[in-house]
């Protein structure tokens, strides 16, 4: 099996002409660097209209590249300056309007035309929150079969989904239909939309003097702090020397005792054969 054979790419066209593409016989030359470019062709420069060549000799005495910015004037403007880098700062300026351009959401929200009224307020519920985060929403009731006759409940029942979101939503058009579905649109209001938080602003100063401020009862309640540990330290430490003093003077006890029992031993005995000797004595 012969593979098939791709057909080459066609080579992009250049966005913007540059040097030797551009063949008007003259052109208008602006910038920021006019300065410069006087300072290296030796004669002041301002915007105005020169020939093509003269701006190409503008061009090559910067090693810089002469591009047509606006090819519709009359006479097309034109810029002195490094041709990549003026792709790289277009391309970063469209990404960054872009980013700040605000994507619409749509939501959709199916009826039928027999839809009950639990139902309908589980969906309505469902519509306030997505208006209130700023989301467009699409109501539409969808006819199957023979429902396809029952066009006026669908209007109904769509006229009063639109009557019970007045609130949070503003209608854009009236209920039509598109094919077995009839629709209608919603969109937030700006009132019924959450705000965005907004960021405090970050002064340096007052942020310092913030920050110096709050510092202050912290060290003090750090101090306080620190000296009600210190007092409970010390009683901790008066508290077990009392109770080692209390021990020690419980151990040296007990020998006393012990020999106090020892002492009263034989005491007790000299008493016990007292008595036995004087009734010997008697008999």
């Amino acid at each position: 099996m012969a593979r098939r054979q791709r057909k080459p790419r066609r080579p992009e066209k250049p966005r913007f002409r540059i040097n030797h593409q551009i063949r008007v016989p003259k052109i208008r030359l602006v910038g920021d660097n006019l300065e410069e470019i006087g300072k290296a062709v030796g004669k002041q420069i301002t915007s105005d209209v020169y020939t093509t060549r003269e701006a190409l000799g503008f061009a090559n005495a910067l090693d810089l590249d002469l591009v047509e910015i606006s090819p519709k004037a009359d006479p097309p403007v034109c810029r002195v300056i490094d041709y990549k880098k003026f792709l790289f700062d277009r391309k970063k300026k469209e990404k960054e309007l872009k980013a700040k351009t605000v994507k619409t959401v749509i939501k959709e929200i199916r009826f039928g035309p027999n839809t009950d009224d639990h139902d309908f307020n589980f969906k309505a519920r469902h519509a306030e929150r997505f208006l209130q985060e700023g989301a467009k929403v699409k109501a539409y009731v969808h006819f199957r079969g023979r429902t396809i006759v029952f066009k006026e409940r669908g209007e109904v029942l769509l006229l009063r989904f639109v009557k019970h979101l007045e609130e949070f939503g503003t209608i854009e058009s009236m209920p039509r239909m598109e094919g077995r579905r009839m629709f209608v649109m919603l969109a937030p209001k700006k009132s019924a939309a959450k705000p965005a938080k907004k960021a405090k602003p970050d002064d340096s100063k007052t942020g310092k003097k913030k920050t110096k401020e709050a510092d202050v009862p912290k060290k003090e309640a750090d101090k306080s702090g620190a000296e009600t540990v210190a007092k409970k330290a010390k009683e901790a430490a008066k508290q077990s020397n009392t109770e080692s003093e209390k021990k020690k003077t419980k151990e040296a006890d007990v020998p006393k005792k012990e020999a106090d029992k020892s002492d009263a031993k034989p005491v007790a005995e000299k008493a016990a054969k007292q008595p036995d000797k004087e009734s010997e004595k008697k008999s």
